[in-house]
């Protein structure tokens, strides 16, 4: 009698084949299904973040200009694609010295950041950093923008200088991951928002 309630006993501790191999299917049904959405959610987690790190820098140089009292652009694809960078306008709006051009402006050997000479009668001295989207995301439209002391955003409306204010709704910048775009958007008055 003691041998049979042993067995009882090791047939209840364990799991049969068929329970394990159930046990499996179900879970690998579960992993299926639920992989995806993480994998989704986590691009979109990406795109939200490039969107937002672009949305700040804006608005950091809206809030450069008007307390320094300086010209800022913020120019896209610069120096290379899913780059882009806070730049001081070198001259004036109505007349930009001509190393105010992208190629030399982008350069972070040529106008390094941190500036090393802060003398107020030399310029730039509000450059900011070479910012990147991440690895993936890139810009499907921008367009440089510039905003004013008084806080009010211009953009290249190619009739040359100084910039008119930005119209209607505004300029549209756009970023990209996979097959997903996110944009932000400035109007006239300076006001920056993601879409």
């Amino acid at each position: 009698m003691p041998v049979e309630k042993d067995n009882d006993v090791r047939r209840q501790c364990g799991f049969t084949i068929t329970e394990l191999l159930a046990s499996i299917g179900l879970f690998s049904i579960i992993a299926a299904i639920g992989v995806p959405m993480v994998l989704g959610s986590m691009d979109g987690m990406k795109l939200g973040a490039a969107a937002r790190v672009v949305h700040g820098e804006l608005q950091t140089a809206r809030l450069k200009a008007v307390s320094a009292n300086r010209p800022i652009r913020v120019r896209f694809n610069c120096p290379a694609a899913g780059q882009f960078r806070m730049v001081e306008l070198i001259g004036t709006p109505a007349a930009p010295d001509a190393r105010d051009a992208a190629a030399n402006r982008c350069s972070p050997t040529t106008y390094p950041y941190p500036v090393t000479n802060m003398n107020a009668l030399t310029r730039p001295n509000h450059d900011g950093p070479v910012r990147l989207l991440g690895t993936g995301v890139s810009f499907v439209a921008s367009q440089t923008v510039e905003f004013w002391p008084d806080g009010t955003a211009h953009a290249d409306a190619g009739g040359g200088n100084p910039w008119p204010p930005i119209a209607g709704t505004g300029v549209t910048i756009t970023v990209r991951y996979k097959s997903t775009d996110k944009s932000i958007t400035v109007n006239g008055v300076g006001k920056v928002q993601i879409q």
